[in-house]
This record gives structure tokens, C-alpha cells and sequence, in this order.
């Protein structure tokens, strides 16, 4: 399959607010892309858009708000996404939400709305626009896993199960559609400086100044900048590359689940205890 080529084809980006998405605007935009981007925040995608626009007065930029958790609300944004935008040459469902607590602390509901964003979302959005894309040729699929799509840590139910979730629909579609010529990409970011674990919503039943620790050491990790992240991801999507990883906390973990896919966790808990009595002298 030939390299992707960006310049004058549509390339739609969902949690395009901040983050990846945001990033993944801008150098889309340098490349050449029109684009159509979704995000639940009006304020700051509106800001994402305006920056934009500034930036490459020739590009057309447009924007939706819409809550992914709502799959009404989302059946209807590509709909209409399917009728104004009959080419796209590339979707990035790059959306998603994190939920903090084990599986016994997190009330279904909760667990749901994470499953309903970051996979959920991700099958309705590529179900309604993948007519589009195999229209287009030389078009592409990217859907946005984690580094916890590659290993699933205690305290990460909810999170680790959508983005499996997505890695594996991804994997098979990339099957499916190589005799189309749509080329499909999954991404395991490691600890990118986003917005995600701020954001992130607490289970009912955790204890909150347990997982407030744990959050302040789960963001210590988060050091690569998304703009660095998004030209990986595109580097990787030019070149047709079926799976990217990014930065040594993604490809690490990607080597332990490989060399020890039923006893990983022994070394995470092992990490875990070496930081506990750092924890006790802080207490």
C-alpha cells in the first residue's frame, strides 16, 4: 500500500478539545488536511478551530460538539459528518475517558460510560463513515488504544477492557479491509501529557485519598508532549504502519505482556511495594 498523502483530503479527529486530538489538528492542518473535528467541550474546540484557521486560511475547518457517551447524539453527528463530507480520506477516533477504581468499586453505569466512549463510539462512528472511507481510495482507519490496551493494571477495569476492546477491533478490520486499500493503524500511546488523568472520573466505592496518591504518581510518568505524539501517529499513518507504540512506557510494557502475558502483573506489584515506604515517610 502506498504512503498516505494528507494534502487536500478530510481527515476527522474526535476528542480534537486538547490533548492528542488537538495536536493531531494542527499537524494534519500543516500536511494539508481539511478537517472535521468532535469534541464534547465547545469552548476549547472552538479555540482549537480558530487557531487553525488562522494558521492555514485555505483549509476548511469544521466542528461538531457532541457527548460520544450519548449514542443518539452520536448516531446523528456522523450522519450528518456522512452527508457534508463525502470524502474523507481519514478518521481518527481519538476520544476517550478514564475511570479510576477496581471492577468492585465502580458501579456498572460508571463502567458503561467509559466502555461507551472509548469503544462504543469508536464501532458507531467507523460503522457509519466506513462506506465513505473504502469510497475514497487511499484512505485510513485510526483508532487510538493505550499502553493499557497492551497490559491491564489493577485499579483499571473499566479503562483497560474499552481499550483492548478497540485494539482488537482494530486489528481485525485491518483484516478485513486491506482488499478494499484502507489501511487501518492502532496507536498505544505510553505517558503522554494530557488532560486524561485530571479528568478522570472516581469510582463510588474508592477511596479517595488512596487513588489521589496513586494519581500523583501515575502523572509522573506523563512527560511526553502531545504535539510529539501526534507527528509519531502521523509518521506512522503516512507509512501505512498497522501498529505504533509510543515512548519506552508503551513499549516496555508491550515486551512484558509479550515475554510474560499471565505474570506481568508480579512486576507491577513489585514496582508498586518499592514505592510504598516513600509513600509511608510522605504520610
Amino acid at each position: 500500500m502506498r504512503d498516505l498523502v494528507f494534502a487536500d483530503g478530510t481527515a476527522v479527529v474526535t476528542g480534537a478539545a486538547g490533548g492528542i486530538g488537538a495536536a493531531l489538528a494542527h499537524g494534519l492542518a500543516r500536511r494539508g488536511s481539511h478537517l472535521v473535528l468532535l469534541d464534547r467541550d465547545g469552548d476549547r474546540l472552538a479555540e482549537v478551530a480558530a487557531t487553525v484557521r488562522t494558521a492555514h486560511p485555505a483549509l476548511r475547518v469544521d466542528t461538531h460538539v457532541v457527548d460520544l457517551a450519548d449514542a443518539g447524539a452520536t448516531a446523528r453527528v456522523a450522519e450528518t459528518v456522512r452527508a457534508t463530507c463525502p470524502e474523507i480520506r481519514l478518521l481518527v477516533n481519538n476520544a476517550g475517558v478514564a475511570l479510576g477504581g477496581r471492577f468492585d468499586e465502580v458501579t456498572l453505569e460508571e463502567f458503561s460510560w467509559v466502555i461507551d466512549i472509548n469503544f462504543r463510539a469508536v464501532v458507531q462512528l467507523t460503522h457509519t463513515l466506513l462506506p465513505t472511507l473504502k469510497a475514497q481510495p487511499g484512505s485510513h482507519l485510526v483508532n487510538i488504544s493505550s499502553l493499557f490496551g497492551l497490559i491491564a493494571p489493577p485499579g483499571q477495569a473499566a479503562y483497560s477492557a474499552s481499550k483492548f476492546a478497540v485494539r482488537g477491533f482494530t486489528e481485525a478490520l485491518r483484516h478485513e479491509l486491506a482488499p478494499d486499500g484502507v489501511g487501518v493503524t492502532c496507536v498505544h500511546p505510553g505517558g503522554i501529557r494530557t488532560r486524561i488523568a485530571v479528568s478522570a472520573r472516581v469510582g463510588s466505592g474508592v477511596d479517595l485519598e488512596e487513588y489521589e496518591a496513586g494519581r500523583r504518581r501515575f502523572e509522573k510518568l506523563l512527560t511526553i508532549d502531545p504535539a510529539r505524539a501526534a507527528e509519531v501517529i502521523l509518521d506512522g499513518v503516512r507509512r501505512r504502519r498497522g501498529r505504533v507504540l509510543i515512548g519506552w512506557s508503551a513499549t516496555l510494557p508491550d515486551l512484558m505482556a509479550r515475554l510474560l502475558p499471565a505474570s506481568y502483573g508480579r512486576l507491577l506489584a513489585l514496582g508498586d511495594r518499592r514505592s510504598a515506604p516513600a509513600r509511608r515517610e510522605r504520610a
